[in-house]
């Protein structure tokens, strides 16, 4: 598990000091000066504002706030790319702008020497490479930021592919994910508009991401899953793993040695139908969704693999989202209000299917609604684009301050992805026409008798426990009235800045005092002529004048860097 600890202490601050001062001065680079002035870092790390270099920085002014925070994001390094690339699929923590921007990074990085990714296998799989492999490859086949994979063979002679973690990118990421904790609180307790994107969830929710993406055990355990579901599917291929090869920080699986669907040229020369390719993908894709609700959530060309007889493999099961049955249900049946233009029933869902705090205007939300039917549905079913019709139903739902949760937004992404592929392979395809019969099962499965069974079993036992607990719960609510134990709790919201802002001017109070007690003590040891002298005048005094000067022009400083007396 990453240890992640919140910085709450300066001597905690001061051993992250070489990385805080490398984040700051890119944050600087890039415009957001104001930004580290208004979370007041100066009181935890003065030093290494003053390490900081303030020579002007380059001549950005023509970049958008979303290119200038994806610019800065990949020169922090990987930790802050796979945030940028997580905050990518989430539009209930994001704007839609900076979706877009931060959709474009990019983790290639550098490999490591092979010295350090022999010992981190030996330390995993208790035995060198060398005893383990018949051939490992020291060169890697691919590099990105977590890890590195390498071509290897078995005793066996099987091929495998083997992925391992870089060495030391744990407590990288730890470092830095504590010092994005402590940014992300200063930000909640000092900037009103950035507390409202609830920087510190953001960052807590990318832990749980990144912990995720950093256990090959998880990604594992989801090939295991993907392969029992298509085990009897003979045009899908998910690779093996070798479990007895594989630990937290090393996955060994089965090597495809097949051609990337993005090789369009290659696909052709081996003969290979690329009709009969762009119609299992779809297919294998909608299936996932619709059918078993887990899918990749990553299926962009470098993760699709074509094999023999035309038959489709994917790769790096990282990312994988999950919908529910009520979700799938609801998502179809706001496609059939959009296709059968009812505006009413369609805007009922996107609430249904969206996150919000204050609801929206609901006479509005269906006017937009309305609007964004006319500009999709009016022409052939061909010629609409799921990928531009699902942008601008997320554009819609920012304006709206409707939030789409996670796994939805991937699921649609999925969709976007592999409409991209299909149209690269197939520019005559219909993906609306391919998932028709998906759309159809789903809808009639609500209707097959022992799902009807199910629910009414189901409503009849939540029936039965509100009747069994609604007596018991309203006596209870009557014995604490009868009592006068029942208590209402108040949260107060928008307090803490207040606080911060008090606690402040108590301190420069205090501060005052003992600025007033210095110079009126040292003026009675100077008229007083307490030993020893300096040209006739107390030491001690000096001394005293000489301390409560420092600290007034410190105040001084500390109130005119503020902008206000």
């Amino acid at each position: 598990m990453l240890s992640i600890r919140k910085i709450g202490a300066i001597g905690r601050t001061y051993r992250h000091l070489n990385r805080y001062r490398q984040i700051l001065a890119v944050l600087f680079k890039y415009g957001y000066g104001d930004l580290i002035e208004l979370l007041k870092i100066d009181q935890y790390i003065e030093i290494g504002l003053q390490l900081i270099s303030r020579k002007p920085r380059e001549r950005l002014d023509k970049l958008s706030r979303a290119e200038k925070v994806r610019m800065a994001l990949e020169e922090l390094g990987p930790t802050y790319i796979k945030l940028g690339q997580v905050l990518s699929t989430r539009p209930d923590l994001v704007p839609v702008d900076f979706i877009r921007e931060l959709s474009k990074l990019q983790d290639k990085v550098p490999p490591c020497d092979f010295d350090s990714i022999r010992q981190v296998v030996t330390r995993e799989l208790k035995q060198p490479p060398e005893d383990l492999f018949d051939y490992f490859d020291s060169n890697p086949m691919a590099s990105a930021s977590i890890g590195q994979v390498y071509k290897a063979r078995l005793k066996d002679g099987d091929e495998v592919a083997v992925k391992v973690q870089r060495p030391g990118i744990r407590k990288i990421i730890e470092v830095d994910l504590e010092i994005m904790l402590h940014l992300a609180t200063l930000m909640e307790r000092h900037v009103e508009e950035m507390a409202l994107h609830r920087p510190v969830k953001i960052v807590e929710e990318f832990a749980r991401t990144l912990e995720k993406e950093i256990d090959y055990d998880t990604e594992a355990a989801n090939m295991d899953r993907f392969a029992r579901l298509y085990l009897r599917e003979p045009t899908v291929c998910v690779p093996k793993v070798y479990h007895e090869l594989t630990s937290a920080r090393v996955l060994t699986m089965e090597f495809i040695s097949g051609i990337k669907v993005s090789h369009v040229a290659r696909l052709e020369e081996e003969a290979l139908d690329l009709k009969i390719i762009t119609a299992r993908g779809a297919d294998l894709i909608l299936s996932q969704v619709f059918v078993h609700g887990f899918f990749h959530a990553d299926p962009h060309p470098g993760n699709i693999f074509v094999l023999p007889n035309n038959n489709i493999c994917l790769v790096d099961f990282g990312m994988v989202g999950a919908v529910d049955r009520q979700t799938r249900e609801d998502f179809v049946e706001l496609i059939d209000s959009v296709v059968h233009r009812n505006e009413t029933r369609a805007a009922q869902i996107i609430l249904r299917l969206t996150i919000w705090e204050d609801e929206p205007e609901f006479a509005r939300l269906e006017k937009e609604v309305a609007d964004f039917m006319g500009r999709h549905l009016y022409k052939p079913l061909k010629e609409i684009q799921v990928a531009r019709l699902l942008q601008n139903l997320l554009d819609l739902t920012s304006r709206h301050r409707l939030r789409i949760p996670e796994d939805i937004f991937l699921m649609m992404k999925a969709f976007a992805a592999v409409e991209g592929v299909a149209m690269m392979l197939d520019p005559d395809f219909d993906m609306v026409a391919q998932a028709r019969p998906f759309i159809e099962q789903v809808k009639l499965a609500r209707f097959e008798p022992d799902r009807i069974a199910s629910d009414v079993v189901q409503l009849t036992a939540e029936l039965s426990r509100f009747v069994h607990t609604f007596p018991r719960d309203l006596l209870e609510i009557t014995r604490k009235i009868r009592k006068q134990k029942l208590s209402i709790q108040l949260a107060h919201q928008g307090l803490d800045r207040m606080l911060a802002t008090h606690d402040q001017i108590s301190n420069r109070i205090a501060f005052s005092v003992i600025i007033a007690a210095l110079i009126i003590g040292s003026a009675l040891i100077v008229i007083s002529k307490t030993p020893p002298f300096i040209y006739g005048i107390s030491l001690i005094g000096i001394i005293g004048f000489l301390a409560a000067a420092l600290m007034g022009i410190w105040l001084l400083i500390a109130i005119l860097r503020k902008g206000r007396l």
